[in-house]
């Protein structure tokens, strides 16, 4: 048997094409596939070979609806990703236009925090030494 892993998060953004761009750009990853998804919207999956995130957009602009999870921006905590060189990857975030904020320096790792356009929270943590 095989130890389970995080194939996926699914989060719902305003631009699934510009978070495809700026995701490949930080962390070297591409998209392995977009194409039409629930309710007519439009998902794009940008990852590596094993995991990706999901960036789904609704057909138009909706207002969110209790209940619903599929309809509003940036409903779930955050979103982790392990990068070898963290000083690096921070560069390219703050280079895009975004600040960072919350960095920790704890066993096991080091770490930062910030937000995307959408109001989505990235940790970014490097194990490296």
């Amino acid at each position: 048997m095989s130890t389970p892993f995080l194939e996926h998060v699914n989060v719902t953004v305003t631009d699934p094409a510009k978070m495809a761009e700026r995701l490949a750009d930080w962390f070297g990853w591409h998209v392995r596939w977009k194409g039409a998804a629930l309710g007519g919207g439009m998902t794009y999956h940008i990852g590596n070979e094993t995991s990706y995130i999901a960036a789904y957009s609704p057909p138009q602009d909706t207002t969110p609806v209790p209940g619903e999870r599929y309809d509003h921006h940036g409903g779930l905590n955050h979103i982790a990703v392990v990068v070898d060189d963290l000083d690096a990857t921070e560069d390219r975030i703050k280079a895009s236009g975004f600040k960072t904020h919350n960095h920790q320096d704890y066993e096991p790792g080091r770490r930062f925090y910030f937000y995307d356009d959408d109001g989505i929270e990235f940790e970014i943590v490097s194990y490296a030494d």
